[in-house]
């Protein structure tokens, strides 16, 4: 199935590892030019060398911190000057800490704002000049299947991420005259860097493999397993595509059948 991406200009944030990583990897299969971006230029020179490498086709980077106002501001120009113009932006920023209720103070909750709300607005607000020149713009939201079903240990992420997906359902609405999509996807337990970090973690502690532990985590998704980054990226790439011309407004799960709720 042709996707349409082939020249699309592309920035993706947060995206020198994990789903960022991925989704950035796929775009760049499907033909179209890609700006990957997170706060680390040799990951990002590393990811871009290796994508480059498989596809071909060209991968530029830009540092930046999605918490500051300016830097995202010379990331969007940047992209939008390295590649002639911008059709779609996937955000994506890391994830806020674990804990419960009393474990966070007021400084914590601003932090934890900053990054996993408000980077999504600068993002879009510096964004949507360039995208409103575009024939087939899309704009999607990395977000996690803590904005659908609370995930335990994770106040921060299960009070903050709705309002991203509630965001997203808002713009879907008030740029859908100019062409503008907007929707979000939300990852469930997948296999990234940090997940196999984790599963090292509970190894140790449990005497077992990271291997046995990833097993433990998939017996309660219904497909029972863990999700891979590559299956993860089909879909993000899919939604920003123009054979995903008519979706605008969803958020996605794509978590093996995780997320209980049946909307």
């Amino acid at each position: 199935m042709d996707l349409g991406l082939q020249n699309a200009r592309v920035l993706v944030t947060a995206s020198s590892a994990g789903l960022g990583a991925a989704t950035a990897r796929r775009f760049s299969l499907e033909g179209a030019r890609v700006v990957i971006s997170s706060r680390s230029l040799p990951d990002l020179q590393d990811t871009a060398s290796k994508i480059v490498e498989e596809t071909g086709n060209p991968v530029f980077t830009h540092a930046a911190d999605v918490t500051d106002d300016q830097a995202i501001k010379r990331l969007i120009d940047n992209a939008h000057t390295m590649l002639g113009g911008l059709d779609i932006l996937v955000t994506n920023a890391g994830g806020p800490p674990a804990g419960t209720f009393d474990d966070f103070d007021m400084a914590d909750w601003h932090n934890a704002t900053d990054l996993t709300l408000h980077a999504h607005v600068n993002l879009i607000k510096h964004a949507l000049p360039h995208l409103k020149q575009s024939p087939r713009a899309a704009v999607l939201a990395i977000v996690s299947i803590a904005a659908r079903q609370p995930v335990h240990n994770l106040t921060l992420s299960n009070t903050i991420r709705p309002a991203v997906v509630g965001l997203m359902k808002t713009l879907s609405l008030e740029y859908a005259t100019e062409g503008i999509r907007f929707n979000s996807i939300l990852p469930g337990t997948t296999d990234t860097q940090r997940i196999q970090r984790l599963m090292e973690a509970r190894a140790a502690k449990n005497n077992s493999t990271p291997e046995e532990e990833k097993a433990r985590a998939g017996e309660s998704i219904p497909l029972g397993r863990i999700g891979t980054p590559e299956e993860f990226a089909n879909a993000a790439v899919f939604l920003c595509s123009p054979a995903a011309g008519f979706i605008t407004g969803i958020a996605l799960p794509v978590d093996g059948g995780e997320t209980r709720s049946s909307f």
